[in-house]
């Protein structure tokens, strides 16, 4: 079943969304919707009841978290019944499985998968060399976030910790969409965007080496260095750490007008150099 025939679509990546058909599910109760995001975060597997209790009560579960869990399962497929009336196997989207519960993946399509897929598609065509592509895959799957992840939904200490992997994963994913950016030459296209997220991420040192990158190179070598001294300035205040080597680097570059260094490796998994090119004017 291709994913646009796939009638049950669940969205994680902002408000939860869930509709069958294009009809929204009814899911309203809180632990309901806690309960339809691990569900759907694991669709294709089974979700026990022990990691569904720990996420809706933690260490401290009701004397009847059994049947109170057995009645949000319910009441789920009620409304998987009521979003399609004239499905009689849509309450069989969830089924019970041995110790759990779990979303039939040929039927489900959760926007954190989508949004994995485009990734692995940007990794490879980055590690091919094409960075058009690789800016593109990356942009479609940042084009899926409608906010922050799961930010209308309750959370427990399990959707916690996959909340805060996703917010990862979304950062993980702009670095290398800004990096493929910078591989094309969009360096002064760039410059409002970095401004802005080095700004909400001021210890970033990733984000740090992009902005200085696209400043030298529109010609901007004072302020390229003074975003390198901000960075420091706070690392110093809040952990007492210095900028990494990588950064360092870069930052000495500049200063030598060494325009064949650039700290493309930067960021992780970067496996290649990019030379600086030579600016135009200072900033």
């Amino acid at each position: 079943m291709s994913p646009e025939s796939k009638p049950l679509s669940i969205g994680l990546l902002g408000p939860l969304s869930v509709r069958l058909n294009q009809t929204p599910v009814m899911t309203s109760a809180p632990k309901q919707r806690q309960v339809v995001a691990l569900l759907a975060l694991y669709a294709g597997r089974v979700v026990t009841g022990a990691t569904l209790v720990e996420e809706l009560w933690g260490d401290s579960p009701p004397r009847s978290y059994a049947t109170t869990l057995q009645t949000y399962i319910f009441q789920l497929r009620n409304a998987l019944a009521a979003a399609d009336p004239d499905n009689p196997h849509a309450r069989q989207l969830l089924s019970t499985r041995h110790f759990g519960y779990l979303l039939e993946e040929e039927a489900c399509q959760v926007d954190v998968e989508v949004f994995t897929r485009h990734v692995r598609a940007g990794r490879a065509a980055a590690e091919a060399g094409n960075h058009h592509l690789a800016s593109e895959e990356f942009s479609r799957a940042l084009q899926l976030w409608r906010g922050p992840a799961l930010v209308d939904v309750r959370m427990g200490r399990v959707l916690e910790i996959e909340a805060a992997s996703l917010e990862e994963s979304r950062l993980g994913a702009l670095e290398r969409r800004v990096e493929a950016d910078l591989a094309l030459g969009r360096h002064a296209d760039l410059l409002g965007e970095l401004t802005l997220l080095t700004a909400w991420n001021p210890m970033n040192e990733n984000l740090c080496a992009f902005l200085m990158t696209a400043l030298y190179r529109t010609g901007h070598i004072a302020r390229a260095l003074q975003a390198f001294h901000r960075l420091r300035s706070v690392l110093n205040h809040e952990l007492g750490v210095e900028p990494g080597p990588r950064l360092q680097r870069l930052h000495a570059a500049i200063l030598s007008g060494d325009a064949t260094v650039l700290e493309a490796g930067s960021i992780p998994h970067a496996r290649h150099e990019v030379a600086l090119s030579q600016p135009a004017h200072d900033g």
